[in-house]
Order: structure tokens, then C-alpha cells, then sequence
């Protein structure tokens, strides 16, 4: 990795071992880092027919630690986002396939060649598998990965904020980068804290010391995702892309009958019912759009109007305080079902959700004072 551009951090780890890594891989990785071997020769000789003290000697060496660190995006299709949305993840799998527990510093950089950069600070979680893969409340907040054993892998989620500014198919890639170190300790000490290992330095161009376990880096070697370099460090890419709803908002009115003329060209004079279309139209090739509630202050000089009992015959039939429909052409369609309220002049209604591509309304009436 030849540049990190951007160093974001959390508060605070947790030990791999207390959430329980996931094995990853079902190869033997070989003998473990540190372990000393050591190799008898005994020499057994004869001196005038008589045999004497075997002579005997021994070799040691501790093997060696072969760095080898791999992350991967968790799944293979883009992170769906809305502007403004707040806490959202995307999600990497963290494979330790070094012969030894090591820790992993995680760092990230974000692209300028996208559309949008996440807005403040990225924090990372570990994923405690309750719902594997899926970022939620019991997820654990983590600044790196705490003794994560050789051969398993666990799940980390980076966790960013959207932007307002963004609109539908603005894409914003995220790179996750860990760096192997050393497992600084086993588990949560009775503090509470953990150790953050330091990074592993290469020791490949180092001549062969017997006594001390060397680093060999590598990552290079791998099936495609590495970053290219033996350096320990190792990087995947996930990319948020936006999904917003395009809502436009129309409010029309029709006079339904006045005093004077009835229902035949009726106008806008004391007395007459008016009624009012709110349509609330989603654009096709967003999102939907959840939770779409309207509030409606009738103006002065206009009464809410839902009754029929002092009202003209040839009115068409009361449709309630707010119906749910929809628009054919300039025509609004009161064919839903009742969904709001009016008190003190304000009319409310809650059209649940306006999915991509659809139109709903909200109808009622007044009458002209």
C-alpha cells in the first residue's frame, strides 16, 4: 500500500477470541511461528575394539513467521444508501492465513475519482455474528482487530454517514485496508484494556538468525485480491450507491357545486364545495418512499367540509376526512381508503409508502364561507 490518505478512527477493541472467530480456511497453515525445533545427531565410535562415548550434538532454530493477510468485500453487490442516512455499513471479511495469531490495524481511504466522499468520520465495528454479515445494535466498536488466530477470518463493518447532496446512482467506493501486526496481548486483561501490537517490520533481506522469529511477507501471493505488494498490509473495496426517492409534490382544486348554479359550471363563490387533490408522485429508478406524511392548513375564509346532512343531494358522495388514491391523467381518483384526520383547521394524512414509479393522493373538501 503506497498511500493511506485518510486515517479514521473509533474509541475503542475488542478481543477476536472473546466474540469467537470464524474459521476461514481448512488448510493447515503449517507449524506455528515461534516454535523451536530442535534436531539430535549422536556419533558412536570404537577405539582398539573398545567402544567409546558417543559424541552428540544439537540444532535449534525457532520457525519463522510467514505474514500472510487477506481481506475481502463480504458480498458481491453495492451497498444501497439514501442521502442523509446516518450508521451505514459496508461490510469486509478479515482472513488471518499467517502461522501465528496476529493483530490487524485498520485504516481506510476513499477514492477521488467517485462521486461523493462519506461525510465525517468512518468508524469500524466487528460483527458478533448474531446476525452474521449484518451491521446491528450488538456489533462491537473497534479502532483495530485484537488477536485474530491463524486460520479464521471475522466480519468488520465500516460505518460512515451519507451526505444531503447526493442523488440516485452517485457512488462512493471505500477502501478497507488492514496492516498485520503483532498480537500484543491474550484477550481483555482485567483493565479492560487490550494491547495493539506493532506492525510487523520485513525482515526478508535479513539474514537467516536461528534464535528470532523473522517475517517473511506474503500477500503478494494470493488468488487475485491482494494489493500487489509483500508489505503486509492487505485492502478490499466496497462501494455505497445511492438510491434516493425523486418526490414532486402537486395540489389541485375543482369546485363540485355552488348555490347558485348546482353541479352545472359551478364557481368559486360563498357557499360552494371545493375539492382539494394532493398528489404526491415518486419518480421511476429510485428508492421508495417510507413514512410520507402530509399536513394541510386550510386557509382562511374556507370550513373543512364532510358532511352531507345541511348539504346539496346532487354532491357526490362524502369521501371522508383524507382518501388514499390515485391520478389518471389530470383526474384524481378518490379510490382508497380513509387515512387522516382534520382538527383545528389542519387536515393530516399518512400515505405509508409511495413506491418507485408510483403516484398516491389525498382528497377533501371545504366549502367557501
Amino acid at each position: 500500500m503506497t498511500s493511506i490518505l485518510k486515517l479514521l478512527v473509533a474509541t475503542s477493541t475488542i478481543s477476536v477470541a472473546a466474540l469467537g472467530a470464524n474459521p476461514a480456511f481448512a488448510a493447515d497453515l503449517g507449524t506455528d511461528a515461534g516454535t523451536s525445533i530442535t534436531n539430535n545427531v549422536s556419533v558412536a565410535y570404537n577405539v582398539g575394539g573398545t567402544a567409546q562415548t558417543a559424541e552428540t550434538d544439537s540444532d535449534v532454530f525457532v520457525v519463522d513467521r510467514q505474514v500472510n493477510l487477506v481481506i475481502t468485500k463480504s458480498d458481491s453487490v453495492n451497498t444501497k444508501v439514501a442521502p442523509n442516512a446516518t450508521q451505514q455499513a459496508v461490510t469486509y471479511v478479515v482472513s488471518n492465513q499467517t502461522n501465528d495469531t496476529i493483530d490487524v490495524l485498520l485504516t481506510s481511504e476513499q477514492l477521488g475519482t467517485d462521486d461523493f466522499d462519506v461525510a465525517g468520520t468512518i468508524t469500524y465495528y466487528l460483527d458478533d455474528g448474531t446476525t452474521a454479515g449484518v451491521f446491528d445494535a450488538g456489533d462491537t466498536l473497534i479502532t483495530y482487530i485484537d488477536n485474530l488466530a491463524e486460520d479464521t477470518s471475522v466480519t468488520v463493518h465500516a460505518v460512515a454517514n451519507i451526505p444531503t447532496s447526493v442523488v440516485t446512482g452517485d457512488l462512493a467506493d471505500v477502501i478497507l485496508i488492514g496492516q498485520a501486526a503483532g498480537h500484543g496481548g491474550s484477550g481483555l486483561p482485567a483493565t479492560g484494556l487490550n494491547i495493539q501490537g506493532s506492525a510487523f517490520t520485513d525482515d526478508s533481506g535479513d539474514a537467516d538468525d536461528p534464535t528470532l522469529v523473522q517475517n517473511v511477507f506474503t500477500d503478494a501471493a494470493g488468488s487475485g485480491t491482494s494489493d500487489g505488494a509483500a508489505d503486509g498490509y492487505h485492502s478490499a473495496t466496497d462501494i455505497y450507491e445511492v438510491s434516493a426517492a425523486d418526490i414532486t409534490v402537486s395540489k389541485t382544486s375543482k369546485i363540485l357545486w355552488d348555490p347558485i348554479n348546482g353541479t352545472v359550471k359551478p364557481k368559486a363563490i360563498p357557499g360552494a364545495i371545493v375539492e382539494y387533490c394532493i398528489a404526491v408522485a415518486n419518480a421511476s429508478g429510485g428508492a421508495d418512499a417510507t413514512g410520507v406524511a402530509i399536513s394541510d392548513t386550510i386557509p382562511a375564509d374556507l370550513t373543512y367540509y364532510n358532511t352531507l346532512a345541511t348539504g346539496p343531494a346532487t354532491v357526490p358522495a362524502v369521501i371522508g376526512v383524507v382518501t388514499e388514491g390515485t391520478v389518471t391523467g389530470s383526474t384524481c381518483n378518490a379510490d382508497g381508503s380513509g387515512t387522516g384526520a382534520q382538527s383545528g383547521g389542519v387536515v393530516t394524512g399518512d400515505l405509508g409508502t409511495v413506491t418507485s414509479g408510483a403516484t398516491e393522493t389525498l382528497i377533501f373538501r371545504v366549502i367557501v364561507d
